[in-house]
């Protein structure tokens, strides 16, 4: 296992103004390092306005209670690649020239976060070389195990699988769960243009399912969809897209019933998932039924939802009307969204007392039960 020493990677910004990277998206390098180059002015860690705490006592005056289960890292590995998602150099973003794990930390604290669960950068593990992503999977693991070693409590972990290489992820699988004891598996929303109901990604859906797995996923965009509107950024749109095209697609490949065992956090209130869920269960085929015996309604209510980036009155107003307060979960995307986007969306919701301490760590509890400790 390697012995990381921390670097100077990243700061806080807004993801609303960055083009994040993406496995497999078509915006040339240049293009992607061009829209990054203006952030460097208006990168900011978030301002005290954001770090109220629920019951309108300032976060300090009492212990963190908050889990974040969406909460990016950064190895120096992952940094120092010439192209780990297609878009050129991550040194080349200036608003990530300030990140530590200790800054993490502190940043977790103005905002009433105890715990925060770890994934990999946006833009996950690359698609294209196998190699590549095996030793960038193992890398990003290795450096999350040691944060949550460094700063016991403080943080959790989902491990990356490189999940087109089926064989090398079940591997991972074993040493990310048995080894290194993190507390899910991080994917994302698309590989290469295959979603994760695909059945070629059957085997690793099986172990996950046998070992009652969480699993994470990350929304990044489809090769299709990189450049729709020029100078209009995937981020903007087509993340919140891509994780409905994910759902669908353990939908009509009856994954959700298949691995009931796999418990499933999607990110962004659901993205369009809260509006689409009607159309999609009206006009799903009935030679499907099987794959969704109860509905597909009913399947999307199992699912989990973390509120990042999207705690605005319409987004929790829909997701609120499709899945019970049970099922949502508070995250952040910190770095690349201020801490207060959320918190402070979250606290003028006007959600009830009771509904406040589930989203903010109950319903995490009960995921991730070590955590109760």
């Amino acid at each position: 296992m390697r012995n990381y020493s921390y670097g100077n990677f990243g700061a806080a910004t807004n993801i609303d103004k960055l083009l994040c990277p993406s496995t497999v998206s078509n915006t040339s390098r240049r293009q992607f390092v061009k829209s990054l180059s203006v952030l460097g002015a208006s990168a900011i860690l978030p301002g005290t306005a954001g770090f109220m705490a629920q019951t309108a006592s300032r976060v300090g005056s009492s212990k963190p209670t908050r889990i974040d289960v969406h909460h990016h890292l950064f190895s120096p590995t992952y940094m120092s690649l010439s192209d780990p998602a297609g878009h050129g150099n991550p040194r080349s973003v200036p608003a990530l020239a300030h990140w530590t794990p200790a800054r993490a930390v502190e940043e977790m604290d103005k905002a009433g976060i105890a715990t925060a669960v770890l994934s990999i950068a946006t833009g996950g593990i690359p698609a294209k070389q196998a190699g590549e992503s095996r030793t960038l999977a193992r890398d990003s693991n290795e450096y999350g195990a040691q944060m949550v070693r460094d700063y016991p409590g403080r943080f959790g972990l989902f491990a990356s699988l490189p999940l087109l290489d089926q064989d090398a992820s079940l591997r991972e699988i074993e040493y990310g769960l048995d080894t290194l004891k993190a507390d899910g598996i991080a994917l994302t929303t698309n590989y290469g243009d295959k979603w994760p109901g695909d059945p070629a990604f059957v085997p690793v859906f099986e172990e996950l399912n046998r070992r009652k797995a969480v699993v994470f996923v990350h929304p990044t965009t489809p090769t299709c969809c990189g450049n729709l509107i020029p100078g209009v950024p995937a981020t903007w749109a087509e993340y919140d897209f891509d994780t409905t095209r994910a759902i669908t697609s353990f939908l009509v490949n009856g994954a959700f019933t298949r691995f009931p065992n796999v418990r499933f956090i999607f990110t962004h209130s659901g993205g369009t998932i809260p509006v689409l869920a009607r159309r999609i269960a009206e006009l799903f085929p009935p030679e499907l039924a099987d794959r969704a015996p109860n509905g597909v309604e009913s399947e999307v209510k199992k699912l989990y939802f973390d509120i990042a980036n999207a705690a605005n009155p319409s987004s929790l107003a829909a997701l609120t009307k499709l899945v019970s307060t049970s099922q949502i979960l508070f995250g952040t995307d910190f770095p690349f969204v201020r801490i207060s986007t959320t918190v402070d969306g979250f606290r003028d919701f006007g959600f009830s007392a009771k509904d406040v301490q589930a989203i903010n760590s109950g319903n995490a509890m009960r995921l991730f039960p070590r955590l109760k400790k």
